[in-house]
């Protein structure tokens, strides 16, 4: 009997579906190695925690607020990079990109023979491996593209392909929500003057819409996701599949995107695992609440393969945060900002869940000197000019004034934590 979506994440604590799908890994004299679980990861871009489930009360984001009450939410998961390719780097490698040379934007750095992507280490387990579609990693195998990693990697990429009974890795990257979607020329459905924007926003026409814009695709994001778990569903395959959802980054707005601090790297995270995997989850997981723990994104590749059953090699340095090789929870998360796009940057930060520390290694450098792309959104203009002709408060006027060395916030008594 099939569940109704509306329904399917409460029920599925409380009874097993039956499975049309077995996802068991045969060894080549067609024995039975183990069961392992499905994997489907749900991604955006230039997010950051608007999400209902997050308590940002204008977020409009029913599915994934659903898929949180099965699952548990991070509040404490940083992208180490605030731009999607070295993020992307740190997410495909398991790895700091700095430490393989790859931290710049849009950069291009062979592998070490002994590494690979780490979806290739799933596919050698006999998984199939999907990726629809983005893939915009700053690292190459000598002579591989860097879709060679995936069994099929395009927008027809699907888990749908597979072989029957093949257990599945599927990422489905939503690009609505990207820095250039805030722009576009479209009616808005939803009336500016009660979209909210953060106090360092000056209040302009530009930023009002910018913001709702923003706000308008995330539910057209979340929509998408509703989608795609229907889909789950109605292949029987909800009960044999762990979820995740999560951003790129924060925001693609201003002092959001390319900066180093929460706004920038605190992305949203949702894990959903079903009640046959739960011996995978970690001490934390209880349905429907919050976890403190901190997640990095060099830690999901490693996870990742511990929930699969397979050995994460040595030369990763994430620490897998669920599955069979779960580590000890983290101290620290970290982040860093270089080149991105013609401007180059040299900025590391660290937080612990409450204090965000930063080193600024160009002071002599603003934040706002951002590139022609970045440039081209209408409430980024708008703010640049205003600090022009001195018409900003002093709130208001940080992002375009010289750094200081250091930087040191505290997120517990920070009001925009939300925001």
């Amino acid at each position: 009997m099939s569940l109704k979506f509306a329904g399917f994440f409460t029920l599925l604590s409380l009874f097993s579906i039956a499975l049309t799908n077995t996802n068991v890994v045969r060894g080549s004299d067609g024995s039975d190695i183990a069961k392992r679980p499905n994997v489907l990861w749900m991604t955006c871009e230039d997010s950051g925690r608007h999400l209902g489930c997050y308590g940002f009360s204008a977020a409009v984001t029913p599915n994934l607020d659903r898929l949180a009450t099965g699952g548990i939410r991070y509040r404490h998961a940083w992208s180490n990079s605030p731009v999607c390719s070295a993020a992307r780097t740190t997410i495909i490698t398991g790895c700091y990109p700095a430490s393989l040379g790859a931290e710049h934007h849009r950069s291009s750095v062979e592998l070490p023979d002994a590494f690979h992507l780490f979806p290739q280490f799933l596919r050698d387990a006999g998984y199939y491996c999907t990726n629809n579609s983005k893939t915009d990693y700053n690292v190459f195998r000598k002579g591989e593209k860097d879709s060679t990693c995936w069994d099929e990697s395009g927008v027809k990429a699907h888990w749908k392909n597979r072989k029957t009974g093949q257990p599945f890795f599927a990422v489905f990257n939503l690009t609505m929500t990207h820095e250039s979607r805030m722009r576009d020329e479209y009616e808005l459905t939803r009336d500016p003057a009660q979209t909210p924007i953060p106090p360092y926003h000056p209040e302009t026409p530009e930023s009002r819409r910018n913001w709702t814009q923003y706000h308008e695709r995330i539910t057209q994001m979340d929509t998408r996701c509703g989608e795609i778990l229907k889909e789950l569903e109605e292949d029987g395959l909800s009960d044999d599949t762990i979820i995740f959802f999560f951003s790129d980054h924060g925001s693609g707005l201003p002092r959001n995107k390319q900066t180093p601090l929460d706004s920038g790297l605190g992305v949203p995270m949702i894990v959903y695992i079903p009640g046959q995997f739960r011996y995978l989850a970690p001490d934390d997981y209880n349905p429907g609440e919050f976890s403190e723990r901190l997640i990095s994104f060099v830690d999901l590749a490693p996870t990742v393969l511990s929930l699969a059953g397979i050995t994460i090699p040595r030369h990763m340095q994430g620490k897998a945060f669920a599955g069979k090789s779960e580590a000890e929870k983290r101290r620290y998360v970290y982040g860093f900002r270089s080149r991105i796009d013609e401007r180059s940057e040299l900025i590391r930060s660290v937080s612990d869940g409450r204090f965000v520390y930063a080193r600024n290694f160009h002071p002599e450098r603003i934040y706002g000197a951002l590139g022609a792309y970045s440039l081209q959104t209408p409430a980024t203009r708008v703010w640049r000019e205003l600090y022009r002709e001195g018409k900003l408060p002093e709130h208001q006027k940080f992002f375009w004034e010289l750094k200081p060395t250091e930087e040191l916030y505290d997120l517990e008594t920070d009001p925009l934590r939300n925001e």
